[in-house]
């Protein structure tokens, strides 16, 4: 069984990567870049293959990324090469878009698959409704009831569930959180309410409220389709809440989870059938094209940002300088990793 998780998983990743890193090559070769290659995986060649074009197709050892490997991508670097074919002297717009082509495709690629996905089995609400609320829990005990709509935890907008759920896990040193909600009538009420302390099964203690979500369904075309763009915001306003709380030192490092994670993820999902598969990829596309854009050296995001610094100062950074930028992001990204996959493996025993 574990096998399979692990094909399944490697599968989900290769045709995430792919896509992004299909974005960069489709919008390179377009804008007349000179492309050596294009990979997917890393690592050793297990295949290649040289096209029409002249440029070489491959599959490495390592299934855990992929590579457009494009002449010029910080300054001139092959005598060879003909100086209007190097990237580095495409027009700043066609640049930009090169870098930002492989996020844009993941994006997409998410909000198609959350279109199919309410389509096929019909779709929810993305508002924070509470659908149900255990009988002497947390939630009930407080006063809300079934249709109200929470508003804001803690000072914090919970436009989604997505949202919310981050919300309720960021750390909150006080032993009630603070929940404004909208009530049926339309009125706005505030309530506090006291979780309930229990351990998970790695022996975490994390709060219980006691309540779930509103589950009515929604079917046709423009249901679904009004359901993949405000999913994916959805989702995408959950991380940028996550990677602001991180920062602050609301949600420690341990929460983020990493190859071992991903795997417990699908392992989970197994049997779930084609909607829940399909939103795995979904979201694992957001998350790729998020962290990517991010504008952190060795990121298509701090390629973005070092490009904007260009169009401020009116001339190009200093390539070395960049270059070593990337080089550290680079390393320090490896580090953490590695860090958050032995913290996944200890959450294992």
């Amino acid at each position: 069984m574990w096998l399979v998780t692990i094909l399944l998983l490697v599968l989900i990743l290769s045709i995430i990567i792919l896509v992004h890193e299909f974005g960069h090559f489709i919008w390179a070769k377009k804008c007349g870049v000179y492309i050596y290659e294009f990979s997917l995986g890393m690592g050793p060649v297990l295949f290649t293959h040289k096209g029409r074009d002249g440029i070489n197709y491959n599959i490495r050892a390592f299934p855990i990324g992929g590579f457009v490997s494009m002449a010029g991508e910080v300054y001139e670097d092959d005598e060879k090469i003909k100086k209007e074919r190097f990237m580095c002297n495409k027009p700043w717009l066609q640049r930009l878009m090169i870098l930002i082509a492989g996020v844009v495709n993941n994006f997409i690629l998410a909000i198609v698959l959350l279109f199919f996905i309410a389509l096929i089995g019909g779709s929810t609400t993305t508002k924070p409704i509470v659908g149900t609320i255990l009988e002497n829990s947390a939630i009930a005990k407080s006063g809300i009831e079934v249709g109200d709509q929470i508003l804001a935890i803690n000072g914090i907008k919970s436009s989604s569930w997505d949202k919310l759920q981050i919300a309720l896990y960021r750390k909150n040193p006080k032993d009630s959180f603070e929940f404004v909600v909208k009530k049926k009538d339309g009125s706005e009420k505030t309530y506090q309410v006291i979780p309930e302390k229990v351990k998970d099964e790695n022996g975490i203690e994390t709060n219980k409220f006691g309540f779930g979500i509103d589950t009515t369904k929604y079917h046709g075309i423009i249901a679904s389709l009004k359901y993949a763009f405000l999913k994916f915001e959805s989702i995408v306003d959950s991380m940028i809440l996550t990677i602001t709380s991180l920062f602050t030192g609301k949600i420690s490092l341990n929460a983020l989870s990493g190859p071992v994670g991903m795997y417990e993820v699908v392992d989970s999902s197994m049997g779930l059938g084609l909607s829940q598969f399909l939103y795995i990829i979904a979201f694992l596309s957001i998350n790729v094209g998020f962290i990517n854009i991010l504008p952190f050296p060795a990121f298509d995001g701090g390629r973005v940002l070092f490009m904007i610094i260009e169009k401020i100062k009116g001339s190009p950074m200093n390539a070395k300088i960049e270059n070593a930028f990337h080089t550290v992001g680079f390393l320090l990204l490896m580090i953490l990793m590695i860090y958050i996959t032995c913290q996944d493996i200890l959450k294992l025993f």
